[in-house]
């Protein structure tokens, strides 16, 4: 009050050129803003509520983000009610989650917010690996040895540390190995520990109804996420969390790739074109993972999908058997090659080529790109071999000629020699 009857504000842990900079920004509505100034401009800003340069300085942040102040943007959001700026550090974490909990940021993290991220489905990170942080990160805030085993006197308090942190463990996406691993550890408290013995016990006995119905009972705690999985692609084929996680940079539509699921697989729908066709025919976003004998793992994304509708085929085709589909934004893929040693690659369609995205044929798999020289890669009628001319309407890699061996054997081993180990088919 007694500042604003002396028409005067106090400022109060603002530095000198922080001020000055603020106040050229009101005179010539210029401001530089870097890294060294950018956290004290935006908390500086949200206190006195100046909107514009709120926006500015979060913007700037969010430009050049990076691991090393995930924490800190997430005490000053918090701190200051930035909840936009919070969102998009919890999508960063999330997004990078795999490389944060390796690094010693992840272990500043505050107990709210660690529960946060842990509450999220959509975590692509092996779920034990995510405990294991988790004891580091507890030992941490205790200040216990990282290299030493937790003593029998500090269990009780580590306990209690990570009590509120704990139920956010997805232990239904343990295997039954690493189940029975940490059980014998005495690090989970007991009305936790409690539970996961009972659900090893109806494993165990493969009483499935049983085990089902003690699932469904123990989620109806909205605030334990103990039984509730994460969301994952049910793939028999794809076992690596950096093949998932590039998989959905590449579709770049997170509402589609959490939501669709495996709806054709060989394994279950054996090895027949005509299935496939009737299961997967005309249902828009499409994904398709094939692995080759040789360990070979390939595959495409249309977002048209297969159409059996001639009308939507391309013009020239309209009258045939077999015909083109036009897709601006359709992929194919490479996870892995036979030896695991080349990183995954996404390869998108060439500029002109749209028009031959995905050829669609009653007595053909799934099959994308291409001319009457032949698809960049297409599965035969038998569903268990086919051939790849790769680099006829998709993107080759850098120093990787069309027509030549390494061409045709990139996607697939082979041309035509390759033989289907297994196909899956996604879409919602």
């Amino acid at each position: 009050m007694k500042e604003y009857q002396e028409n005067k504000m106090i400022l109060q842990n603002v530095s000198c050129s922080i001020l000055s900079s603020i106040l050229n920004y009101f005179y010539s509505g210029k401001i530089e803003i870097n890294l060294e100034n950018a956290f004290e401009i935006l908390f500086f800003s949200s206190k006195y509520l100046i909107d514009e340069l709120i926006e500015i300085s979060s913007n700037f942040i969010k430009k050049n983000f990076q691991i090393e102040i995930t924490v800190d943007v997430l005490k000053l959001s918090d701190s200051m009610n930035l909840n936009n700026l919070m969102d998009f550090s919890y999508q960063f974490i999330l997004d990078n989650f795999d490389e944060f909990i390796k690094t010693p940021f992840f272990l500043e993290l505050e107990e709210n917010h660690l529960n946060s991220i842990l509450s999220n489905d959509e975590i692509l990170v092996n779920e034990f690996e995510i405990f294991q942080s988790i004891i580091k990160w507890g030992k941490h805030k205790l200040n216990l040895n990282q290299e030493k085993e937790i003593e029998k006197e500090d269990k009780e308090r580590f306990q209690i540390q990570i009590s509120n942190i704990i139920d956010k463990i997805r232990f239904i996406d343990f295997s039954e190995q690493e189940l029975e691993d940490i059980l014998k550890t005495d690090l989970i408290p007991n009305q936790i520990s409690e539970k996961l013995i009972e659900f090893q016990k109806l494993q165990s006995q493969k009483k499935k109804k049983k085990l089902n119905k003690f699932i469904q009972d123990q989620n109806q705690n909205q605030n334990s996420f103990i039984f509730k999985p994460r969301i994952r692609f049910d793939s028999q084929i794809i076992q690596e969390i950096k093949h998932f996680k590039k998989l959905k940079k590449w579709i770049n539509d997170d509402k589609f790739f959490f939501q669709m699921k495996k709806q054709f697989s060989t394994k279950e729908d054996g090895f027949s074109t005509k299935k496939w066709h009737k299961k997967c025919d005309n249902k828009g976003k499409t994904l398709v993972i094939i692995k080759t004998k040789d360990n070979f793992i390939f595959g495409g994304f249309t977002k048209v999908g297969f159409i059996s509708d001639k009308t939507k085929w391309r013009e020239e085709d309209k009258n045939a058997e077999y015909g083109w589909i036009f897709d601006s934004d359709a992929f194919i893929f490479s996870l892995r090659n036979d030896k695991g040693d080349r990183e995954p690659e996404k390869f998108t369609i060439k500029k002109n080529a749209e028009k031959f995205a995905v050829w669609y044929h009653l007595k053909s798999g799934p099959s994308f790109g291409g001319s009457f020289a032949g698809k960049d890669f297409r599965l035969y009628e038998d569903f268990q071999s086919g051939y790849s001319n790769f680099g006829i309407s998709y993107n080759r890699p850098d120093g990787i000629e069309y027509g030549t061996n390494e061409a045709e054997s990139y996607l697939t081993g082979s041309k035509n020699k390759w033989i289907v180990d297994e196909v899956e088919t996604y879409f919602i």
